[in-house]
């Protein structure tokens, strides 16, 4: 199924499955990691993501081409305690990297009850939801983070020092629909704000500052300044803290020493991630769980809205709601993302 229409093309699940793993087959990856990276990206569109969907390409495929990110890593994984797994990614492609992070998790929560996986030499790893959802599947609560190139300043300062971390958290539902958290520390990531730019769009002045610190709704400023971190000083901590987790315990890179893989795309970024996994079966039978899970939700949506067009919603159900609606009518990517996939796929362009 696809169909073309302005400048969208829609496509089911299985046939951007297909085409993003021969891309990445085309961009020198073996076939097994071509699907993984696939796997993480694909779930990113279907969730609505698609700033962190297959619309990646365009980057990884850039610095894959120029030697930044390794086409042929060899991931290894270091067990020095039963629940914890070290994950060198040898400078894989970062959902590559997570992926192999997030298995090794699971392999230990399965054993240990709860497992932790810190991986380093990893790149932008996509948005944590997709893992969230692949664990929550599996019967796992998660909480996990990376870090990434600096773009917000310090709580007080006055030039970039940490990375706009995203942190996520997913609760199992068996038999409904898991809690799924995804949240970067900044009130809005950077792809929003470059694609902006390319529209010629203004953005709100809560967004980001420039480079002299005053908020801005130029793109182009917001771009050449700071992001704004949410909640003000608490975002600042939230940001410095996953660092801590994701970089500093990971032994990857972190803060400063972060390479920017826009200024330095043939450079390994060394990024760190970190996923904690709970095997909620351990904890009792699956109704039990569910049962729970589904009381906690119904406590939640029962609050009389103050929009009567905008009920009570849960972390994750607009994610869900979109991934559900996609899988049956077909995902829509821009052309100039069809357009990259087919080039590195060796596929001739759609008419």
């Amino acid at each position: 199924m696809n169909t073309f229409s302005n400048d969208k093309c829609t496509f089911s699940e299985a046939e951007l499955l297909d085409l993003g793993k021969r891309a990445f087959k085309g961009l020198g990856l073996p076939e097994d990691d071509a699907a993984d990276v696939a796997r993480i990206l694909v779930q990113a569109d279907l969730f609505g993501l698609g700033t962190h969907g297959l619309g990646r390409i365009e980057s990884y495929g850039k610095r894959l081409q120029t030697g930044g990110i390794n086409a042929r890593a060899n991931i290894t994984v270091d067990s020095p305690a039963p629940t914890l797994r070290l994950v060198n990614g040898d400078n894989g492609v970062g959902p590559l990297v997570g992926m192999h992070a997030l298995r090794a998790a699971m392999q230990a929560a399965r054993e240990c009850g709860v497992g932790v996986a810190l991986a380093r030499q990893s790149n932008h790893f996509g948005p944590v939801s997709p893992y969230g959802l692949l664990a929550a599947q599996e019967g796992f609560a998660s909480i996990i983070g990376s870090n990434a190139t600096t773009t917000i300043a310090p709580w007080g300062g006055s030039d970039a020092r940490l990375g706009n971390s995203p942190l996520g958290f997913g609760i199992p539902n068996p038999g409904g629909s898991p809690f799924l958290l995804d949240m970067a520390m900044s009130v809005v990531a950077r792809a929003k704000i470059r694609n902006a730019l390319k529209r010629g769009e203004k953005i709100p002045d809560t967004w980001a500052t420039d480079r002299r610190g005053s908020a801005t709704t130029d793109p182009a400023a917001a771009l050449d300044g700071f992001l704004l971190p949410i909640g003000g000083h608490k975002g600042y901590g939230l940001a410095l803290m996953v660092d801590l987790f994701a970089g500093l315990l990971s032994n990857a890179a972190y803060l400063t020493h972060v390479k920017s893989w826009v200024d330095a795309p043939d450079e390994p970024q060394n990024l760190g991630h970190f996923f904690i996994l709970i095997d909620t079966r351990k904890l009792g039978p699956t109704s039990w769980l569910a049962d729970r899970m589904n009381d906690f939700a119904a406590i939640l949506h029962a609050s009389p809205s103050t929009d009567p067009d905008a009920p009570v919603i849960v972390p994750g159900e607009i994610e869900l709601a979109n991934m559900a609606r996609q899988q049956r009518d077909g995902i829509a990517i821009s052309a100039s993302v069809l357009e990259l996939l087919q080039q590195h796929a060796g596929v001739a362009r759609q008419p």
